[in-house]
């Protein structure tokens, strides 16, 4: 018998039993999401294993391990490995990536999107979407450092070695693809200082930016998750 997973913000219907997740929706695209894990898996980087894929269905291999948002008895050690994960994520050559998530396939997404105004971030509650694209068109950056991106790159989504505190895979890879790092970086750090995961803080996201070897950007950070609003 399927059992229902309600943690996650996917729109997506999510069920599991034993060692498989299936994943159902009529609006999201679970083909797309299906290759993304395929060529992350070819690139060697961890990930679900896809066992079955179709429109509207996505059935995947439980990924070993546990997930960056439980309790961890070394949380640094868990910031060190995310941040390892992201510089190998990233270090792949971008002319062998097939996705695009750069601005010019993502702003329009995020013009012709309904976002949720009742699940804005805390600095934006209250917006309204007029409001939410008047920023987003006044603060695109002029510029991008495209990396391969996992695109949501939130603690749930990483999966560590209790053992070893390594990655053992990511999930939820549907928006994957080519972006500037920032994409990354900006959720990442938005999740670690998130008060659900308590464990972590804005010094373990200051952690996570210099093992990553970079620099706060304060501007990019604000844009994509601005960005992330919409998706």
């Amino acid at each position: 018998m399927w059992e229902r997973v309600t943690i996650g913000q996917s729109g997506a219907a999510v069920s599991r039993r034993a060692g498989v997740y299936r994943k159902t929706s009529d609006v999201e695209d679970l083909v797309g999401e299906g290759e993304r894990l395929v060529w992350l898996r070819v690139q060697g980087i961890p990930a679900a294993e896809v066992l079955e894929c179709e429109p509207g269905l996505l059935v995947t291999a439980e990924v070993p391990g546990r997930s960056a948002a439980e309790p961890w008895p070394d949380p640094d050690r868990i910031v060190d490995s995310l941040a390892d994960f992201t510089r190998a994520l990233h270090a792949l050559p971008v002319a062998d990536c097939p996705f695009d998530r750069s601005l010019a396939v993502t702003v329009p997404e995020a013009l012709a999107a309904d976002p949720d105004l009742d699940d804005l971030d805390d600095e934006r509650a209250g917006w309204t979407r007029d409001r939410l694209v008047a920023e987003l068109l006044a603060t695109r950056p002029a510029d991008e450092d495209l990396v391969v991106c996992h695109g949501d790159l939130s603690v749930p989504n990483v999966l560590f070695d209790p053992e070893t505190g390594d990655v053992t895979g990511v999930v939820d890879a549907g928006r994957l693809g080519v972006a500037d790092r920032w994409l990354d970086l900006a959720i990442a750090t938005r999740s670690l200082v998130d008060e659900r995961n308590s464990q972590y803080g804005p010094d373990a996201a200051a952690r996570y930016l210099e093992r990553c070897g970079t620099e706060p950007d304060p501007a990019k950070t604000a844009f994509y998750r601005l960005l992330d609003e919409f998706f």
